[in-house]
């Protein structure tokens, strides 16, 4: 399977040439899977791993949950597929309505995944200004170190350099403004100083330039990508605030951040605020099918609607509202609803504090944060310990392996992002794991795999 595999195909954020390198440090291995079951993935030498960042991040309710298995079985016999350009089905008008409840948005639009909800709110919030006579305001912001996806349009607003240098020329650039990333705080600043001193920096940005700015957008709490940038709501509040007074639309990029993940269900109800538009996928179908949702206000989709037809917003994907990926959406929002997830996550996010307290005790680490259910902790020599050694993240996923766990760093960030449904047995494991692949990658030792 793995050789047939590396002939084939052509896997994704990979330099497939670690693949194939001689066993080693240097070597990915690559993992064929064969099931899965709950928190573990299964291969087919009978070994099992514990799904630690829920599988980039999708999965919320564990692999293989009966309640959207048999949802998408129903669907199955009813209807799998429709165009959504002239046609409707029960699952997308459904859904729709219930993201609005949640939201307080509507009219939602879909794509097929995160990148594709960014390309959605960027082209609607320009097409909105265009409309409203103000074609001008056709530029965007973003923070620094923020990540929305590897589209063309979704990179522009992405300041990630790897992600990004190379398809440089392709690329109309963001401007960005300062990180609210609480690590960023100077000595006596807590993270609400370092928020309201980030604002600060947006304010005189859009003082300048919010005649040429259509929209500010941001992932709300927590820049995954920028490992576990972490910060404060007052930022949130700002941000909304200074929109509001320059006239710029607020994107709220709820793509990783949403249903759930960090303690409310979604991330920038911790402000008490409500942006322009809200890009969702990742745990919109639990995990199980590609889906991804824009919502936006009415003020917006009223400036759409016209007898002309490129006022319209004419954005398309064939598999836009899939009847089956809908369905499966509408299960997870039912497990919502059927038990109290966020108190009960509250509860298991204690259990696993107290599993990991050897890790973020350990005297490399540096930095140690939870959000919710995102954990994440900085390897560095400056808290007294151990220096990361190069290529720190490809090393420690591989001992993570090694210890039947799967845990990719961000750089010199070792997190966790493990679905919701932890028992005490598996946060242990989880745990364990976590601390003896980092001492194992700190030693410079070199798994056996295979």
């Amino acid at each position: 399977m793995m050789a047939r595999s590396l002939r084939h195909v052509w896997h994704p954020c990979t330099q497939m040439k670690l693949h194939e390198a001689p066993a080693g440090v240097s070597q990915v291995p690559l993992i064929p899977i064969c099931r899965a079951e709950g928190v573990w993935l299964h291969d087919f030498e009978g070994r099992r791993y514990l799904d630690g960042i829920s599988s980039w991040w999708v999965n919320l309710f564990g692999h293989g949950h009966p309640h959207i298995k048999a949802a998408l079985r129903d669907q199955l016999d009813r209807l799998d597929h429709v165009m959504l350009a002239g046609f409707t089905h029960q699952p997308v008008v459904e859904l729709s309505e219930r993201l609005a409840a949640l939201t307080g948005l509507g009219h939602a639009f879909y794509g097929s995944d995160g990148a594709s909800a960014t390309e959605i709110a960027l082209k609607m919030s320009a097409h909105y200004w265009r409309n409203t006579g103000r074609p001008e305001k056709c530029r965007f912001i973003g923070l620094a170190g923020g990540y929305h996806g590897e589209t063309v349009g979704a990179l522009a607003v992405t300041d990630i350099a790897i992600f990004r240098e190379a398809y440089a020329p392709l690329v109309r650039l963001a401007a960005t403004v300062p990180s609210p990333d609480a690590r960023n705080a100077q000595p006596g600043e807590s993270a609400a100083d370092v928020a309201r001193r980030a604002a600060a920096g947006l304010q005189q940005w859009l003082e300048l330039h919010h005649a040429q700015t259509a929209a500010l957008i941001l992932e709300p709490m927590v820049q995954c990508a920028a490992g576990m940038a972490i910060y404060d709501a007052a930022y949130l509040r700002e941000a909304r605030a200074l929109c509001d007074r320059y006239e710029v639309h607020l994107i709220a990029d709820e793509i990783a951040t949403g249903f759930g993940r960090t303690g409310t269900m979604f991330a920038h109800q911790q402000a008490g605020i409500r942006p322009d538009f809200i890009c969702l996928s990742k745990g919109l179908t639990g995990g199980t099918l590609a889906l991804s949702a824009v919502l936006t206000t009415d003020q917006v989709y009223g400036a759409f609607y016209d007898d002309e037809m490129a006022r319209g917003f004419l954005h398309s994907h064939s598999y836009t509202g899939n009847p089956l990926a809908c369905r499966a959406a509408l299960a997870t929002l039912e497990l919502f609803e059927q038990s109290d997830v966020l108190a009960r996550n509250a509860e298991q996010a204690l259990l696993l504090d107290q599993a990991f307290a050897p890790l973020t005790q350990h005297p490399s680490v540096r930095h140690a944060r939870r959000l919710g259910m995102i954990w994440a902790w900085d390897i560095d020599e400056a808290a007294g310990g151990k220096p990361p050694p190069p290529h720190f993240a490809r090393r420690y996923a591989r001992h993570a392996m090694a210890h039947g766990v799967l845990l990719r760093p961000i750089g010199n960030t070792v997190y966790a992002m493990p679905p919701y449904v932890m028992d005490a047995a598996s946060a242990d494991h989880l745990a364990r794991g976590a601390l003896a692949a980092l001492e194992a990658t700190l030693a410079d030792e070199s798994p056996a795999h295979g």
